[in-house]
């Protein structure tokens, strides 16, 4: 078996950690750059989030440090991969590291997510901004 993807990128968004920690949890905020769905940072909380051709994704929170960490299971039952989400303060802003992990590399569907993510999530990690702006 070939060792699971796992997918790191980063992005530097001038806002104070608090503001981004809003648009990872906030789910009005969350909708406007990525995907609608409840989420809440309460370690347990289940939510899903709409994926638009891709469904409905199921996930479970299973870390949260308030304003710096937040991880949790995605696509529970297909692709079974966890999202980490990690600030960091720098300067006057926020430097946002995501890592996407556990995808099956040996699986069609978790070899296309990988290829499809690995490009896909620089591009929305630069939405946020414009999730963040009145």
């Amino acid at each position: 078996m070939t060792e699971p993807g796992v997918i790191r990128c980063d992005q530097f968004l001038s806002h104070p950690p608090a503001r981004v920690w809003q648009a990872l949890t906030d789910p009005e905020l969350h909708a406007k750059w990525w995907a609608a769905g409840d989420v809440r940072p309460v370690v347990g909380h289940h939510f899903t989030l709409d994926m638009g051709s891709w469904g409905q994704q199921p996930c479970e929170v299973l870390a949260v440090e308030p304003g710096r960490l937040f991880s949790y299971s995605f696509a529970t039952g297909s692709l079974d991969n966890v999202i980490t989400w990690r600030l960091e303060p720098e300067g006057t802003g926020t430097r946002l590291f995501l890592e996407q992990s556990g995808l099956d590399l040996d699986s069609p569907m978790g070899r296309s997510a990988f290829e499809g993510m690995s490009r896909g999530w620089p591009a929305l990690l630069r939405r946020i901004p414009s999730a963040l702006t009145p």
